[in-house]
């Protein structure tokens, strides 16, 4: 049952996501607002397939602002990054360039307001990630981060990037960490499973604080639900 669930799944879910990134340039001719329409329509199916096929439902346990904060959040999966620009209503979210750099589909996501972040961790890249989020932030819009910097087996935690300290330093917004344990469901590799992902939004972090002590608050509650071994 669980290979019948994985089969229907390829075939209805990315067949259509096919067909919306192909479409998405032409979507991003309309603006922001259209593209972010055309992105929350596509987690919106989503949600529908990995619920009603997959059989995977979500836990959300915590609370939230409901002003822009920054949202730095646990990587095990792509459910996450799926189900939390549903939650947080578009959020702009930082990626990585070459996802940026992809052609067409690239300029549909720099439409959309997704802040490039350049691994090379040089200023100007800096500059340029901490610019683009400010213009986020007067729009109204929600920022989140992957600060470990790539996906995750549940069980790992490795140490936060730079890139959070910088967003944390410069925007002066509050912080929810989000903890999550989809890797025990949708494992990188292999079948993904039934089951109840939890998304945990943690206490929240008020601006200002030393980064040292930020970041410790921030690592401490993203693996909240770090209680089982890497699979």
């Amino acid at each position: 049952m669980i290979l019948l669930r994985n089969i229907v799944f390829v075939a209805i879910f990315y067949p259509v996501s096919a067909v919306m990134a192909l479409l998405s340039p032409l979507i991003a001719v309309g603006g922001r607002r259209a593209v972010i329409h055309w992105a929350t329509s596509w987690t919106r199916f989503h949600r529908i397939c990995t619920r009603w096929i997959l059989g995977i439902r979500v836990r959300i346990e915590g609370t939230r602002p409901t002003t822009p904060a920054l949202y730095p959040a646990k990587h095990q999966a792509m459910f996450e990054t799926m189900e939390l620009q549903r939650i947080l209503g578009a959020p702009a979210m930082v990626l990585k360039r070459e996802l940026a750099n992809i052609p067409l589909w690239g300029w549909a996501v720099r439409k959309y307001g997704a802040i490039v972040v350049d691994r090379s961790a040089s200023a100007k890249a800096m500059r340029g990630m901490m610019r683009d989020a400010q213009v986020a932030v007067k729009q109204g819009r929600a920022i989140m981060i992957f600060p470990e910097g790539t996906r995750v087996k549940p069980g790992e935690t490795p140490p936060l990037k730079p890139g959070f300290a910088g967003l944390y330093r410069m925007l002066n917004l509050p912080v929810v960490p989000v903890a999550t344990d989809s890797g025990l469901v949708w494992p990188r590799k292999g079948l993904k499973r039934p089951g109840v992902v939890t998304l945990r939004f943690g206490e929240v972090i008020p601006p200002g604080l030393p980064r040292a002590e930020a970041e410790a608050k921030v690592h401490a509650a993203m693996n909240a639900l770090e209680k089982h071994p890497p699979l």
